[in-house]
């Protein structure tokens, strides 16, 4: 993808407003400079309008800031109004803890430390510790220095010949066509310098995803994407070509999207660009359809046995799933499968249901799916309830941008953690909310070359590697707090959250937590009975 530069982005700029300023400028200071000859006043307005021509052109050629990039001169007005937020916060801006989906304490925190700059924050907590959705972590009066700065994570069943280490936080699903090319390649150069992986989304392994040779999770939606045949079938010679890369180190089956779960899609002929053809495997200019659900199984044991098939065409690499929790008994079905067939997955990524997409229909992002927490604890007591935690490995996705985050989810059984908003916010989103409309100002999400000019590469990718590297050294902290060796040892009772005013429970308390192998020998938590005695491994449906 040829990617514009000055003469280019001015001169074949297909959105109007981006340069607007720009030529207003340009023809105010042709006619101020005819006309100055004949009254000082034009004289003096030469002197106002050149300097502000030359910041233009200083934003359009420089590299760090993506809207003064797209934008020049109107973006700096965006700064302005940041610079003057603290004397205008209480009329006209929002509060710190204000802001959805995301908060700007949230977001400021991470473009803190993907900036390198100063993450601390003084005069203490703004949040408002009695009130009922306060949280915390416990900690120790003994400190543990000595704990592990590493933290990997080893994730391989020993059905599984080419095991993988795994960061504590990695970038989640996000395909190319959603982002651009320019954003793709940064996230992957810089989980390239910070030694975690960048998983592709459903939409294929597109070019810009090897580019700079960061490890790769390979995730297979229901359109097979990149492996498919022309009817829209897996395809197993195509899927062993490309998995077989030594770039590709896991691969994901998703099930379910935590922001729109049990929703296809369909892209528009006029967006099935030629590039996104070729990744994707598909007709040039004809209307791509992702199925609602997969062609290559419909049961329990059949998916587990993909599984196991996709693993051996890879030479024997992880292999996962990924869903948000629906009916809990599909959940067990999978469990007993696994159990009934003697394949095990290597790992199982739970999306919760405030998990981030480009697009989707409102109702489902705000009504369909189980949110993260109750999703990851069932999973967790799925897995420890009939003995196979200790070979599969559980990762949480959905709105977690801290390693506060982190630690709490870790306490609640996650091995480690994949973010996409975060990473998306360290490449400079400013959470314009323009996502599906291919107008990202930041030039993030978006097909348009020119708008995508405003995100260069090497400048992001260092962003990115940033604050993967702080997020998990304040990961550690957290870990060192509370006396640990490491994130593997944080348990329901090390989370704190507040009823009311008066009262606060360990969320062990709140949720019921099952001891290894007790699904196996019957449990007395009366709903956890029950959902696994509807578990069929022959059958996503319930059985009666």
């Amino acid at each position: 993808m040829r990617k514009p530069g000055l003469t280019a982005a001015l001169f074949t700029d297909k959105s109007p407003e981006r340069n607007s300023l720009f030529w207003i400028g340009i023809v105010l200071t042709g006619a101020i400079v005819l006309l100055a000859p004949f009254h000082p006043l034009f004289l003096a307005g030469l002197i106002l309008t050149v300097p502000l021509l030359v910041i233009c052109l200083i934003d359009l050629a420089q590299s760090e800031h993506s809207l003064r990039r797209n934008f020049p001169g109107a973006a700096r007005f965006r700064w302005f109004f940041e610079w003057l937020r603290p004397f205008l916060r209480s009329y006209i801006v929002e509060s710190d803890l204000d802001g959805r989906p995301f908060s700007l304490d949230d977001r400021s925190l991470i473009y803190a430390r993907a900036k390198g700059t100063v993450d601390a924050h003084p005069f203490g907590t703004e949040l408002d510790v009695y009130d009922g959705e306060y949280e915390w972590l416990a900690h120790s009066v003994v400190p543990n220095p000595a704990a592990d700065k590493e933290m990997r994570v080893h994730v391989g069943s020993d059905q599984c010949a080419k095991p993988y280490s795994a960061s504590r936080l990695n970038i989640s699903a996000m395909s190319f066509g959603a982002l651009g090319a320019n954003a793709i390649e940064a996230l992957n150069l810089g989980a390239k310098k910070g030694g975690f992986y960048h998983d592709t989304g459903e939409g294929g392994l597109s070019p810009y995803h090897r580019r700079h040779g960061g490890d790769i999770v390979w995730e297979l939606g229901s359109g097979y994407f990149g492996c498919r045949t022309k009817e829209g079938r897996f395809d197993p010679e195509l899927f062993r070509e490309r998995a077989s890369s030594d770039q590709v180190k896991m691969t994901e089956i998703k099930l379910s999207q935590g922001a729109k779960p049990g929703h296809g899609g369909l892209l528009p002929g006029v967006k099935v660009t030629k590039e996104i053809a070729e990744t994707r495997g598909v007709p040039e200019g004809q209307d791509c359809l992702s199925p609602p659900g997969h062609s290559a199984f419909s049961s329990p044991k059949e998916l587990v046995e993909f599984a196991a098939r996709m693993r051996d065409l890879s030479g024997g690499k992880p292999v996962g799933i990924k869903l948000c929790v629906g009916y809990p008994h599909e959940l067990f079905a999978i469990v007993k499968a696994m159990l009934a067939t003697g394949i095990t997955l290597d790992f199982i990524v739970v999306d919760g249901a405030e998990g981030g997409t480009g697009a989707a229909p409102q109702e489902l992002s705000d009504r369909m799916g189980m949110p993260l927490r109750e999703g990851l604890i069932m999973a967790r007591n799925a897995l420890v309830g009939s003995g196979l935690k200790s070979r599969i490995r559980l990762a949480a996705s959905g709105k977690i941008t801290s390693a506060a985050g982190m630690a709490m989810h870790a306490a609640l059984g996650a091995d480690w953690c994949n973010a996409a908003r975060g990473f998306m916010f360290s490449l400079g989103c400013i959470q314009s909310m323009r996502c599906h409309t291919d107008t990202c100002p930041t030039g993030i999400a978006t097909q348009s070359a020119a708008r995508q000019r405003g995100l260069v590469i090497p400048e992001k990718a260092e962003r990115v590697a940033r604050f993967h590297k702080s997020t998990i050294a304040a990961l550690h902290e957290i870990v060192v707090s509370a006396g640990l060796n490491s994130p593997d040892e944080f348990r329901p009772w090390h989370l704190r959250h507040r009823i009311n005013v008066a009262e606060a429970r360990q969320m062990d308390e709140l949720y019921p937590f099952v001891e290894e192998g007790e699904l196996l020998a019957g449990t007395s938590h009366e709903r956890l009975r029950r959902w696994w005695d509807d578990a069929d491994p022959d059958s996503f449906r319930r059985r009666v």
